[in-house]
């Protein structure tokens, strides 16, 4: 354990709006405060920039791993955000230009020495969606496109697809669209308001049915257990919060291999936290943003990711 106290600013949705035996960022802030460092929360709006110095609201925060009282605010001070060793953006999407703007006060922060963990540059280059056509080989046949017309030709070519848009989380306004199915036209339109929004369409992968894979990665390198969200049978996404059920599960030589394939590129981008999505043996998203997974893990196998984390968070301030 590294013993110089650092101040970690938190950049997140409201804590009291968390469900923290699921939270990610909860575990992480469990994790900062265990190894004795001093926490802030900071609210996207608490961001501001002012003379060219990156600045926020941050509010001191002690937190505890109690489903019922998990946390406790303290006092609010205006600061100078180069005065914060590390800060965590794990603010939820959407990713709107609220989002992108607030990368760029977290742009001067990092560059006044803040570590900014994603990397907002890297924040805004790794579409989690867009992202995968870095890696077409790894990925089921995808369009990206705001044209309705291609986005039709494509299903009608591919025959069964999942298209959806390029902003959402948590398996919000994802289709699927079978043969025939006569909503097509309105699945487009709707995802491309007319063609004036791009969207995502991709070929349909079977074996969702045996879960949608979220693969963690720590600095470029895969964590050796994966969560699996396996679809009900009653709606087809494999996300949580559509009720798809977690199973923890070892990685498999094909995760590994995705993993390996992607991780460097997103190591020497920034990217120490990121989460990979996987449906049988295809990549469908990088996830950049505020990853989740790692309390479903972490009680399955006993590890420590967010400790994983802090290691990696060390090495960078240790290497300034």
């Amino acid at each position: 354990m590294n013993n110089t106290t650092r101040h970690f600013g938190v950049v997140m949705d409201p804590i009291e709006s968390i469900t923290p035996a699921k939270d990610t960022t909860f575990a992480m802030m469990l994790e900062i405060q265990r190894r004795g460092h001093r926490l802030s929360v900071i609210g996207q709006g608490d961001l501001y920039l002012e003379q060219g110095v990156a600045r926020a609201q941050a509010t001191a925060v002690t937190v505890r791993d109690d489903p019922n009282d998990w946390y406790t605010l303290g006092d609010t001070e205006d600061l100078a955000l180069d005065t914060v060793d590390v800060l965590l953006m794990r603010k939820d999407p959407p990713f709107d230009m609220e989002y992108v703007y607030a990368t760029y006060v977290l742009d001067v922060a990092e560059r006044g020495g803040s570590l900014v963990v994603n990397r907002p540059r890297a924040l805004r280059d790794l579409n989690e969606k867009v992202a995968t056509a870095l890696f077409p080989e790894l990925t089921p046949p995808t369009l990206i496109s705001r044209d309705m017309d291609r986005l039709r030709a494509f299903a009608k070519r591919e025959g069964h697809v999942v298209i959806k848009p390029l902003d959402g989380m948590g398996g919000r306004s994802i289709f699927t669209i079978r043969p025939g199915d006569r909503n097509l036209n309105v699945v487009t339109e709707t995802l491309t308001d007319y063609g004036q929004r791009f969207a995502m369409a991709q070929t349909f992968v079977p074996e969702i049915t045996d879960g949608d894979k979220r693969v963690l990665l720590v600095d470029g390198e895969p964590v050796p257990h994966m969560l699996a969200r396996v679809p009900n049978d009653e709606d087809g996404r494999g996300n949580l919060v559509m009720g798809a059920t977690a199973d923890a599960r070892p990685l498999g030589d094909v995760e590994r291999h995705i993993a390996d394939t992607v991780g460097p590129l997103l190591a020497a981008r920034g990217v120490l936290f990121a989460g990979l999505d996987v449906i049988g043996d295809k990549l469908t998203e990088i996830n950049v943003t505020s990853p989740t997974g790692v309390r479903e893990i972490d009680r399955h196998f006993g590890s420590n990711i967010a400790g994983d984390l802090c290691h990696a968070i060390d090495r960078h301030l240790a290497a300034r």
